[in-house]
């Protein structure tokens, strides 16, 4: 049952996890997602209020907000969730996690596809900001305090604001460990201030040879 693989996927990617009744009462993204899916079968169905409403109610209930028109694929979990917010005509693959403050919006006020698709196997870290109908390709990492506005290739770690790529998705090692990526915004400032240090120099140059 769909059920019981939820349970599992909470312990496959949450080491803090420790008991069945745990998980059932104190996990958030659990009971949001499954609160989630009643949403979105009476969104389906047509019934647009009774899905907002349930949808209020998780929000509600779990602090993660996410539209009943949502599609959502198998083994999905937003660890911690608080403030997580995922817009209408997102769709989100399998095996995706996500974590507390994720934004998925959108960048239009027309009634179109205007939210992100994320594919099988990403990781969003927490407070990254998500916009726009772009993709996010398969095991791609979009790291934590991230700004993201255009699409993301499969295997591809991004980071910064704006989020820029780094070599290596989730699949090039531990699906957490962001920390393991090129620090290029450090590389460019250590070149800006390489580039002032050799301008100082030349600009002292003429003074010194007047005196």
């Amino acid at each position: 049952m769909m059920f019981i693989e939820d349970i599992r996927n909470v312990f496959s990617k949450d080491p803090a996890a420790r008991g069945v009744l745990e998980v059932l009462l104190c996990y958030p993204g659990l009971h949001a997602l499954w609160l989630h899916r009643l949403a979105h079968r009476l969104w389906t169905l047509g019934l647009a209020l009774p899905a907002r409403l349930v949808s209020h109610l998780s929000r509600a209930l779990t602090g993660i907000e996410i539209h009943p028109g949502v599609r959502i694929g198998r083994r999905f979990f937003i660890d911690h969730g608080m403030g997580v917010v995922i817009g209408e005509t997102t769709e989100i693959g399998d095996d995706v996690l996500m974590y507390q403050g994720v934004v998925l919006g959108g960048t239009s006020l027309e009634k179109k596809k205007r939210h992100p698709t994320i594919g099988n196997g990403v990781v969003i870290g927490a407070g990254a900001i998500v916009l726009g109908a772009i993709t996010i390709g398969d095991r791609a990492r979009v790291g934590a305090g991230s700004v993201l506005l255009k699409d993301v290739p499969c295997d591809t770690t991004v980071f910064g604001i704006p989020a820029r790529p780094s070599h290596g998705g989730t699949g090039a090692g531990s699906e957490l460990d962001h920390a393991k990526v090129n620090d290029f915004y450090g590389t460019e400032l250590r070149m800006l201030w390489k580039e002032i240090a050799c301008l100082k120099k030349a600009a002292k140059g003429p003074e010194e040879k007047r005196v």
